[in-house]
């Protein structure tokens, strides 16, 4: 069962944050403030999805990886932690900071400098998470590839 659901939480997770960015930055670069602010909220009410999701594929991934020593396990072990507090300590708290000064319409010096550390911060994650995406692809297949042997 884990080895179904964890690629499937991270694959939420991973195109639910590249969602957010996208929007975010398709936003900020072509529409209005008013976009801008319902993007914003939307972002927080999406939470409850990716924050679930990351919890999902964070607990099975260390269910699945406790006792495997191979480097595409080892790689995806050490990128977990940086994934999570990179998602806890900066992109949840900016999401709910950016949305809140958003819909008061607020666009001053400190959104937009939050704004730009919010879309580091998830170019960032979704670059960790592709990296662990593709070695958790290699690591099933070569596992796929020698049963068949």
């Amino acid at each position: 069962m884990l080895r179904a659901i964890h690629p499937i939480a991270g694959v939420v997770g991973f195109l639910t944050i590249l969602v957010f960015w996208t929007s975010t930055l398709y936003s900020e670069l072509f529409a209005t403030h008013a976009t801008v602010a319902a993007v914003k909220s939307t972002i927080v009410s999406g939470l409850f999805v990716l924050v679930p999701a990351m919890v999902i594929v964070g607990a099975s991934g260390m269910a699945l990886g406790r006792r495997r020593k191979d480097a595409p396990a080892l790689a995806k072990k050490k990128r977990m932690p940086f994934i999570a507090i990179n998602g806890l300590l900066i992109l949840v708290p900016a999401a709910i900071y950016l949305s809140s000064k958003a819909n008061s319409g607020d666009f001053d010096a400190s959104f937009y400098v939050v704004q730009v550390f919010e879309l580091l911060a998830g170019a960032t994650n979704l670059t960790l998470m592709g990296l662990s995406i593709r070695d958790g692809r290699a690591m099933t297949a070569r596992k796929r590839n020698a049963r068949k042997k």
